[in-house]
């Protein structure tokens, strides 16, 4: 259980590590990416505003449904500087990246789709699967996972 009190204004990495349930060395990364901020004590030691546990608690959840720590950089660059994320936040979050999660979702369909398939036949190979790629028409494209990357049929 944690012993930082409700109302403490500033937290050390440790606190914000126990509090977040992020490892230290992570949120160090995350500082480095841009992505956190801190402000350095007179022993150089980092101090996260309160709000730094929203932020992160953000940064994970986006992480979680598959958002590149990039893109969400770049949607945190919207968030004014020390500002919390907010509801409206979260739907404008939401916005930027319903295309991107949709296209991910369609993928993954289609390659639960394309294994299901080629379960049929046991082999499971992609290059000599009379029932996948007959005559083996995709190995003019060279070596890779054709069907499942394109999502153009064979």
């Amino acid at each position: 259980m944690s012993t930082v009190p409700w109302n403490t204004k500033e937290l050390t990495i440790g606190e914000l590590a126990e509090r977040s349930g992020v490892p230290a060395s992570a949120l160090r990364f995350y500082e480095r990416q841009g992505l956190i901020r801190s402000r350095r004590t007179s022993g150089n030691q980092r101090r996260y505003h309160r709000t730094t546990l929203r932020v992160v608690a953000f940064i994970r959840a986006s992480q979680n449904v598959g958002i590149p720590l990039a893109v969400i950089g770049e949607v945190l660059g919207f968030l004014p500087e020390g500002a919390t994320p907010t509801r409206e936040f979260w739907v404008r979050a939401s916005d930027c990246w319903r295309e991107e999660l949709n296209a991910r979702i369609e993928r993954l369909e289609r390659m639960r789709d394309l294994f299901t398939e080629c379960i049929g036949c046991g082999c499971l190979s992609f290059e000599q699967c009379l029932l996948v790629n007959p005559g083996d028409r995709l190995g003019e494209k060279g070596s890779g996972p054709h069907r499942l990357s394109s999502g153009a049929p064979a």
